[in-house]
């Protein structure tokens, strides 16, 4: 697949590689020149509260545990 460049440097990727990679808007890219070539390289979306949200299976509710936690109960 082919694609123009702009007069202002910027190039449309192919719907097709698009959806293959997962490229929505505001996917951040890494693009770097190697030998010659354009290389591009999707930057991973880490978040480290959703990477650790729900890893916690607790047995009571959490106002219950704060109040353990703090020596109220």
């Amino acid at each position: 697949m082919k694609a123009v460049v702009a007069e202002r440097g910027q190039i449309t990727i192919p719907k097709p590689i698009r959806d293959r990679l997962g490229l929505t808007p505001g996917t951040l890219l890494d693009l770097r020149e190697h030998n010659g070539k354009i290389l591009a390289e999707k930057v991973p979306h880490n978040d480290p509260v959703a990477q650790v949200r729900g890893c916690l299976k607790l047995d009571k509710p959490t106002d219950e545990l704060i109040d353990e936690l703090r020596g109220h109960a």
